[in-house]
Formats: structure tokens, C-alpha cells, sequence
């Protein structure tokens, strides 16, 4: 085989690998939380899935093999990591998971990169490095920003109630301020029938 060839088939081997690993490292997010019987069942399905997995390698040699383990184990703990984050539904069980799968493909692609020799293989390990990077830098920017998309909208929560209690409060001095004009007994069931309106005691 050419080295050309070879070189091009390493490429495009690379090249799908970086696919796969940009999607699945894309943010899986559920609009509802998953329930703990479903999340209890994704794991045991996630234990039988491995079991059958890893039963499937015992029959491959050497760095098939090698392959073979490190691509059952990853999609175990894909599967376990993203059934977590459904289940606990918060920024940081999905930055999890956004981890978990950039591990798994990095712990793929390192065992593909033992069929290269040299400066191929350097290159290979320097690339497999470099996307697990990459996928926990993505999954930490994005917990950060879902962090701060949460803060913000507390906070938005917060000022909107302060917001409120002022106007209140302000309606209610305007109210006391009306009785004012008034004479007792008047004044007096005005400023009582004010301080219930207002919560005021």
C-alpha cells in the first residue's frame, strides 16, 4: 500500500473520528428531568449493554481487542453519564456527561493510534489529546454559561420581587396619604382597610 494511500486512509479515519467526536460531545439537554425508575433502568440497561459488549471482544486479538474494550467501556459510561444528567437535570450532571463522552473518544482514538508508528502515531496522540481538551473546555464553557443563564434569571427574579415590595410600599403611602384628608371615624377604617390591602400590620 502506497504511503500515499495510507496517509489518506489515516485522514479520513481521523477526520471521522472527529465527527463522531463533535457529536458526541454535543450538549444533550432533556426539557423534563428523567425519573429515578427510568434512571435506575437506563443504568441496568447500561451494565447489560457493557456485559454484552465486552462479550463480543473476547473473540478479537491484540490492539482489535484493545479497540474493542476501550469502545464498550466508553459507551457504558456515555450511557450511565448522560442517563445521570437527565436524571439530575442541572449545568453540572450535564457538564458530566459532555466529559464522559470526550473521554470515551479520547480513550478510543488512543487505542487507534497504537496501529500507527512514528510521527504518525505522535500526531494521532497529539490530535486525541487535543479534541479531549477541546470537549472539556466546551463543556465547562457551556455549565458556565448555563450557570451564569441561571444566576441572571434569579436575579431578574430577586429585583422583580423587590421591584414589586417598593410599588407596594409606595401605593401603600400614597393610601395612608388619601385617609389623611379624611376625619375620624373615617380615617381610621381608611387607614385599617389600607394596612389589609397592603399587608401591612
Amino acid at each position: 500500500m502506497s504511503k500515499l494511500l495510507i496517509a489518506l486512509l489515516v485522514t479520513a479515519g481521523l477526520a471521522s473520528a472527529s465527527a463522531t467526536a463533535a457529536e458526541m460531545n454535543s450538549a444533550k439537554t432533556m426539557s423534563t428531568p428523567m425519573t429515578k425508575d427510568s434512571y435506575t433502568m437506563a443504568k441496568t440497561n447500561a451494565d447489560a449493554q457493557y456485559r454484552i459488549d465486552n462479550d463480543a471482544c473476547s473473540s478479537l486479538k491484540g490492539n482489535a481487542k484493545d479497540i474493542c474494550v476501550a469502545e464498550a467501556k466508553g459507551k457504558d459510561n456515555i450511557a450511565k453519564a448522560d442517563a445521570e444528567a437527565a436524571y439530575e437535570n442541572t449545568p453540572k450532571a450535564r457538564q458530566k456527561a459532555r466529559v464522559a463522552h470526550a473521554q470515551a473518544n479520547y480513550n478510543v482514538a488512543i487505542e487507534k493510534c497504537d496501529d500507527l508508528a512514528g510521527n504518525r502515531k505522535d500526531v494521532c496522540v497529539k490530535e486525541a489529546k487535543a479534541e479531549l481538551v477541546k470537549g472539556k473546555a466546551n463543556a465547562n464553557v457551556d455549565r458556565v454559561a448555563s450557570d451564569t443563564g441561571r444566576d441572571a434569571a434569579v436575579k431578574r427574579a430577586d429585583a422583580k420581587k423587590e421591584a414589586n415590595a417598593d410599588k407596594r410600599d409606595a401605593e401603600y403611602k400614597v393610601a395612608i396619604e388619601k385617609c389623611d384628608g379624611l376625619a375620624a371615624p373615617a380615617k381610621d377604617t381608611c387607614v385599617s382597610n389600607a394596612k389589609t390591602q397592603y399587608g401591612k400590620s
